[in-house]
């Protein structure tokens, strides 16, 4: 009876584990997988980092930070006006960054390139270090290079019209989104670099209030590191590399001693530029060997034309 009731067990599990596996493979049960192809993937990291970008920046505005009125000054506008206009400035940003995460089309892109540009340039317009511009290369160069993996203008109605992430990259494109970007990296690790080793109070406070003893020898170690993988990057950005000041800057710049989260969502430009190196990187061995395959057809095609000629020419000298 015993024996009989281990069997009746065991041959009752087995039959549930089975009907178990059967349910489970049914696609009723199947949980939907995102796959991306490597051209999403860099789409959606530069458009998510150039949203990112605008949207803390326009934090900064609804806040009304103090520094700001700097800027606003290079325009000989007054103290207590740049605080008035603040808030619509930063609504402007923060609506154009919502633009580019759902409906990005290349008029704004373009827009956020420029404007970008020039906020970043309006810190050296004010007094602040060169390195201050180039810091915040991510700030207009995600965006650029949003449109380079985007395709050309055509005309104006392209302007207009939203760009897609099921883009067909060729050589030529990936060749200048990696160019654009690899230009980008350079110049926002060189200039936090630079910001570093001229010993920025900001950043030396910032190392202070992490635990190091000696801010500014900590500042310098920083600074060195930056700015030899700034040529690091511009002259072989190997993946690894990559990945490493991916981590870094995302990391560090958590660490602000105040509105942390605004200024790590500002800074969006930064990681998006290093993620979608990364990702398009990975792309170069596959066209490499697609172009190698193509010449070697391409030579192979010539040399059965010429074979062909010189066959077709022997025979119309044999026949004279």
């Amino acid at each position: 009876m015993q024996q009989f009731a281990e069997n009746y067990l065991r041959f009752t599990w087995l039959d549930f584990e089975k009907k178990m596996k059967s349910n489970l493979n049914c696609t009723i049960f199947k949980l939907p997988v995102l796959k991306f192809t490597p051209e999403q993937k860099i789409h959606y990291t530069l458009r998510i980092a150039s949203a990112m970008c605008f949207i803390g920046h326009g934090s900064f505005g609804i806040i009304t930070k103090e520094v700001w009125t700097n800027y606003f000054s290079v325009f000989g506008i007054s103290h207590d006006l740049s605080f008035q206009l603040m808030p619509y400035v930063g609504t402007i940003d923060i609506l154009f960054g919502l633009i580019i995460l759902f409906y990005p089309v290349r008029a704004v892109l373009l827009w956020l390139v420029a404007w970008g540009a020039v906020t970043a340039l309006l810190r050296p317009l004010s007094g602040e270090p060169f390195a201050e511009f180039i810091e915040r290369a991510g700030n207009f160069g995600a965006p650029l290079a949003l449109l380079l993996l985007s395709g050309p203008i055509i005309n104006i109605r392209t302007l207009f019209k939203p760009v897609t992430a099921n883009v067909q990259l060729n050589a030529d494109t990936l060749h200048k989104v990696i160019s654009c970007l690899r230009i980008v990296v350079f110049l926002l690790l060189l200039g936090h670099g630079g910001l570093n080793l001229m010993e920025k109070k900001n950043i030396v406070n910032q190392y202070t209030s992490l635990g190091f003893s000696n801010g500014t020898a900590t500042a310098q170690l920083v600074g060195l590191f930056e700015i030899i993988g700034a040529f690091a990057i511009l002259i072989r950005p190997f993946r690894s590399l990559v990945l490493i000041f991916f981590i870094w800057k995302a990391g560090s710049e958590l660490f602000y001693p105040h509105y942390e989260v605004f200024e790590w969502v500002e800074r969006g430009g930064s990681y998006g530029a290093l993620l979608a190196l990364w990702f398009a990187l990975d792309l170069v061995p596959v066209f490499t060997k697609n172009t190698l395959a193509e010449s070697r057809n391409n030579f192979s095609l010539n040399l059965k034309v010429a074979e062909t000629n010189y066959s077709l020419s022997n025979n119309n000298d044999y026949t004279k």
